[in-house]
Protein backbone atom coordinates (compact mmCIF):
# COMPACT_ATOMS: atom_id res chain seq x y z
CA UNK A 1 0.00 0.00 0.00
CA UNK A 2 1.41 3.65 -0.81
CA UNK A 3 2.14 5.82 2.05
CA UNK A 4 0.46 8.29 0.74
CA UNK A 5 -2.82 6.33 2.09
CA UNK A 6 -1.63 5.41 5.66
CA UNK A 7 -3.15 8.97 6.89
CA UNK A 8 -6.71 8.33 5.60
CA UNK A 9 -6.48 4.61 6.91
CA UNK A 10 -5.93 6.10 10.20
CA UNK A 11 -8.51 8.65 10.35
CA UNK A 12 -10.93 5.66 9.21
CA UNK A 13 -9.56 3.52 12.06
CA UNK A 14 -9.33 6.28 14.54
CA UNK A 15 -13.17 7.82 13.74
CA UNK A 16 -14.66 4.00 13.54
CA UNK A 17 -12.17 3.72 17.15
CA UNK A 18 -14.00 6.84 18.90
CA UNK A 19 -17.61 6.08 17.74
CA UNK A 20 -17.23 2.40 19.15
CA UNK A 21 -15.70 3.87 22.57
CA UNK A 22 -19.00 6.77 22.81
CA UNK A 23 -21.90 4.01 22.12
CA UNK A 24 -23.15 3.31 25.53
CA UNK A 25 -25.74 0.39 26.14
CA UNK A 26 -28.26 0.30 29.34
CA UNK A 27 -29.41 -2.44 30.10
CA UNK A 28 -33.22 -2.86 32.31
CA UNK A 29 -35.09 -5.07 33.24
CA UNK A 30 -38.66 -4.80 32.77
CA UNK A 31 -42.56 -6.88 33.25
CA UNK A 32 -45.04 -6.22 30.14
CA UNK A 33 -48.43 -7.14 30.43
CA UNK A 34 -51.11 -6.88 27.94
CA UNK A 35 -54.55 -7.85 26.81
CA UNK A 36 -55.55 -7.92 23.61
CA UNK A 37 -59.68 -8.22 22.40
CA UNK A 38 -60.73 -8.27 18.32
CA UNK A 39 -64.72 -8.69 18.18
CA UNK A 40 -65.84 -9.55 14.89
CA UNK A 41 -69.43 -7.98 14.53
CA UNK A 42 -70.12 -8.66 10.70
CA UNK A 43 -68.25 -10.79 7.62
CA UNK A 44 -66.45 -7.26 6.80
CA UNK A 45 -66.34 -5.41 10.24
CA UNK A 46 -65.09 -5.72 13.66
CA UNK A 47 -63.18 -3.75 16.89
CA UNK A 48 -59.59 -4.09 17.96
CA UNK A 49 -58.34 -3.36 21.63
CA UNK A 50 -55.56 -3.94 23.56
CA UNK A 51 -54.41 -2.29 27.20
CA UNK A 52 -50.75 -2.35 28.67
CA UNK A 53 -48.91 -1.60 31.48
CA UNK A 54 -45.10 -2.03 31.49
CA UNK A 55 -42.80 -1.60 34.65
CA UNK A 56 -39.44 0.52 34.57
CA UNK A 57 -36.81 -1.12 35.82
CA UNK A 58 -35.75 -4.48 37.94
CA UNK A 59 -38.85 -6.01 37.34
CA UNK A 60 -40.89 -4.24 39.46
CA UNK A 61 -39.32 -0.94 40.35
CA UNK A 62 -42.21 1.56 39.33
CA UNK A 63 -44.37 1.88 36.39
CA UNK A 64 -42.78 3.22 32.58
CA UNK A 65 -45.70 2.64 30.57
CA UNK A 66 -49.13 2.38 30.39
CA UNK A 67 -50.86 2.02 27.10
CA UNK A 68 -54.67 2.26 25.40
CA UNK A 69 -55.17 1.08 21.61
CA UNK A 70 -58.34 0.77 19.83
CA UNK A 71 -59.10 0.27 16.14
CA UNK A 72 -62.04 -0.25 13.52
CA UNK A 73 -61.13 -3.13 11.65
CA UNK A 74 -62.33 -4.12 8.08
CA UNK A 75 -61.90 -8.00 6.64
CA UNK A 76 -60.51 -8.12 3.27
CA UNK A 77 -61.00 -11.80 4.02
CA UNK A 78 -60.61 -14.36 6.94
CA UNK A 79 -57.34 -14.34 7.01
CA UNK A 80 -56.26 -10.49 6.18
CA UNK A 81 -57.31 -7.13 7.59
CA UNK A 82 -57.14 -3.37 7.61
CA UNK A 83 -57.79 -1.41 11.21
CA UNK A 84 -57.27 1.85 11.69
CA UNK A 85 -57.34 3.46 15.28
CA UNK A 86 -56.22 6.00 18.17
CA UNK A 87 -54.15 5.17 20.90
CA UNK A 88 -53.17 6.89 24.65
CA UNK A 89 -50.02 6.50 25.68
CA UNK A 90 -48.87 7.30 29.33
CA UNK A 91 -45.15 7.90 29.84
CA UNK A 92 -44.64 7.77 33.59
CA UNK A 93 -42.03 10.24 35.21
CA UNK A 94 -38.46 9.21 33.47
CA UNK A 95 -35.36 10.94 33.07
CA UNK A 96 -36.05 14.49 31.72
CA UNK A 97 -39.58 14.62 33.28
CA UNK A 98 -38.57 12.79 37.10
CA UNK A 99 -41.83 14.08 38.59
CA UNK A 100 -44.25 14.36 35.60
CA UNK A 101 -45.97 12.01 33.22
CA UNK A 102 -45.60 12.57 29.72
CA UNK A 103 -49.04 12.63 27.06
CA UNK A 104 -48.91 11.40 24.08
CA UNK A 105 -51.25 10.82 21.18
CA UNK A 106 -50.85 7.66 18.30
CA UNK A 107 -53.01 7.66 15.67
CA UNK A 108 -52.05 3.93 13.59
CA UNK A 109 -52.78 1.85 10.59
CA UNK A 110 -52.38 -1.54 10.24
CA UNK A 111 -52.61 -4.04 7.31
CA UNK A 112 -52.52 -7.59 8.85
CA UNK A 113 -52.42 -11.42 7.86
CA UNK A 114 -52.39 -15.15 8.78
CA UNK A 115 -50.75 -18.45 7.11
CA UNK A 116 -51.78 -21.36 8.01
CA UNK A 117 -50.25 -24.71 7.54
CA UNK A 118 -50.59 -28.15 9.23
CA UNK A 119 -47.55 -27.70 11.57
CA UNK A 120 -47.20 -23.84 11.95
CA UNK A 121 -48.77 -20.70 12.26
CA UNK A 122 -47.89 -17.12 10.75
CA UNK A 123 -48.95 -13.96 11.79
CA UNK A 124 -47.53 -10.68 10.02
CA UNK A 125 -48.41 -6.62 9.97
CA UNK A 126 -47.27 -3.66 8.66
CA UNK A 127 -48.19 -0.90 11.22
CA UNK A 128 -47.76 2.83 10.71
CA UNK A 129 -47.90 5.29 13.56
CA UNK A 130 -47.96 9.10 13.91
CA UNK A 131 -46.80 10.01 17.37
CA UNK A 132 -47.64 13.21 18.98
CA UNK A 133 -45.31 13.40 22.32
CA UNK A 134 -45.69 16.58 24.65
CA UNK A 135 -43.62 18.80 24.92
CA UNK A 136 -41.20 18.86 28.08
CA UNK A 137 -40.44 22.20 29.99
CA UNK A 138 -38.29 20.57 32.91
CA UNK A 139 -38.73 17.40 35.90
CA UNK A 140 -41.83 19.25 36.77
CA UNK A 141 -43.75 20.96 34.00
CA UNK A 142 -45.13 20.14 30.73
CA UNK A 143 -43.93 22.82 27.78
CA UNK A 144 -46.97 24.13 24.83
CA UNK A 145 -46.76 21.48 21.63
CA UNK A 146 -45.90 17.89 20.26
CA UNK A 147 -42.59 16.14 18.91
CA UNK A 148 -43.73 14.53 16.24
CA UNK A 149 -42.68 11.60 14.32
CA UNK A 150 -43.91 8.87 11.98
CA UNK A 151 -42.78 5.58 12.84
CA UNK A 152 -43.21 2.13 10.38
CA UNK A 153 -43.61 -1.30 11.99
CA UNK A 154 -42.88 -5.15 10.70
CA UNK A 155 -43.62 -8.11 12.86
CA UNK A 156 -43.75 -11.85 11.92
CA UNK A 157 -44.78 -14.29 14.19
CA UNK A 158 -44.60 -17.94 13.91
CA UNK A 159 -46.70 -20.75 16.27
CA UNK A 160 -45.21 -24.16 16.17
CA UNK A 161 -47.81 -26.67 18.01
CA UNK A 162 -45.94 -28.90 20.64
CA UNK A 163 -48.88 -31.77 20.93
CA UNK A 164 -50.25 -34.20 18.59
CA UNK A 165 -53.87 -32.01 19.16
CA UNK A 166 -52.32 -29.12 17.23
CA UNK A 167 -53.53 -25.57 18.36
CA UNK A 168 -56.56 -27.51 20.17
CA UNK A 169 -57.71 -25.68 23.78
CA UNK A 170 -55.87 -26.90 26.86
CA UNK A 171 -52.56 -27.84 24.57
CA UNK A 172 -49.39 -25.09 24.14
CA UNK A 173 -47.58 -23.97 21.30
CA UNK A 174 -43.79 -22.69 20.81
CA UNK A 175 -43.87 -19.05 19.83
CA UNK A 176 -41.06 -17.06 17.81
CA UNK A 177 -41.64 -13.40 16.64
CA UNK A 178 -39.25 -10.54 15.76
CA UNK A 179 -40.60 -6.78 14.98
CA UNK A 180 -38.40 -4.21 13.81
CA UNK A 181 -39.03 -0.29 14.33
CA UNK A 182 -38.19 2.25 11.99
CA UNK A 183 -38.56 6.52 12.39
CA UNK A 184 -39.48 9.27 10.03
CA UNK A 185 -40.17 12.76 10.00
CA UNK A 186 -38.25 16.00 10.11
CA UNK A 187 -37.53 15.98 13.37
CA UNK A 188 -35.81 12.39 13.32
CA UNK A 189 -32.13 12.84 12.85
CA UNK A 190 -29.88 10.22 14.57
CA UNK A 191 -32.45 6.99 15.54
CA UNK A 192 -34.13 6.28 11.95
CA UNK A 193 -33.13 2.79 13.70
CA UNK A 194 -35.64 2.97 16.46
CA UNK A 195 -35.39 -0.45 17.64
CA UNK A 196 -35.86 -4.07 17.38
CA UNK A 197 -38.21 -6.92 19.81
CA UNK A 198 -37.27 -10.32 19.66
CA UNK A 199 -39.79 -12.53 21.63
CA UNK A 200 -39.67 -16.48 22.43
CA UNK A 201 -42.16 -18.14 24.49
CA UNK A 202 -45.39 -20.09 24.47
CA UNK A 203 -48.70 -19.97 23.99
CA UNK A 204 -51.42 -21.79 26.26
CA UNK A 205 -54.20 -22.37 24.10
CA UNK A 206 -57.30 -21.35 26.70
CA UNK A 207 -60.06 -22.55 24.38
CA UNK A 208 -60.35 -22.25 20.52
CA UNK A 209 -60.00 -18.33 20.08
CA UNK A 210 -58.21 -17.29 22.97
CA UNK A 211 -54.65 -18.05 24.66
CA UNK A 212 -52.78 -16.94 26.95
CA UNK A 213 -48.70 -15.98 26.04
CA UNK A 214 -46.05 -15.57 28.32
CA UNK A 215 -42.04 -15.71 27.67
CA UNK A 216 -38.47 -13.74 27.39
CA UNK A 217 -38.68 -10.35 24.97
CA UNK A 218 -35.64 -8.33 24.36
CA UNK A 219 -35.96 -4.73 22.92
CA UNK A 220 -33.12 -3.44 21.95
CA UNK A 221 -33.24 0.63 21.27
CA UNK A 222 -31.41 3.08 19.62
CA UNK A 223 -32.08 6.72 21.61
CA UNK A 224 -32.37 9.89 20.28
CA UNK A 225 -28.85 11.18 20.66
CA UNK A 226 -27.49 8.24 18.09
CA UNK A 227 -24.69 7.05 20.24
CA UNK A 228 -27.25 5.71 23.15
CA UNK A 229 -28.70 2.63 23.07
CA UNK A 230 -30.94 0.22 25.72
CA UNK A 231 -31.14 -3.20 25.95
CA UNK A 232 -34.77 -4.33 27.73
CA UNK A 233 -34.94 -8.08 29.30
CA UNK A 234 -38.56 -8.01 29.53
CA UNK A 235 -40.92 -10.71 31.14
CA UNK A 236 -43.79 -10.98 28.79
CA UNK A 237 -47.63 -11.55 29.92
CA UNK A 238 -50.44 -11.43 27.01
CA UNK A 239 -53.66 -12.40 26.84
CA UNK A 240 -55.96 -12.72 23.37
CA UNK A 241 -59.32 -12.62 23.45
CA UNK A 242 -61.20 -13.26 20.34
CA UNK A 243 -64.54 -12.96 19.77
CA UNK A 244 -67.16 -13.76 17.08
CA UNK A 245 -70.18 -11.93 17.25
CA UNK A 246 -71.88 -12.55 13.76
CA UNK A 247 -75.07 -14.43 14.36
CA UNK A 248 -74.71 -17.02 11.07
CA UNK A 249 -74.23 -20.52 12.89
CA UNK A 250 -72.19 -21.20 9.48
CA UNK A 251 -69.00 -19.27 11.01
Amino acid sequence: MKRKYFPLLLMLLSSHSIMAQSKTTTDVRQIWTGYFNQTRLTDKWGLWADVHLRTKDNYFNNLSQGIVRLGLTYYLNDDAKLTAGYAYINHFPAENHKNISQPEHRPWQQIQWHTKYPKLKLMQWFRLEERYRRKIKNNDELADGYNFNFRLRYNILSQFPLSKKRFQPNTFSFVLSNEVFVNFGKQIVYNVYDQNRFFAGFHYHVNKHDNLQFGYMNIYQQLAAGNQYRSTHAARVFYFHNLDLRKSTQH
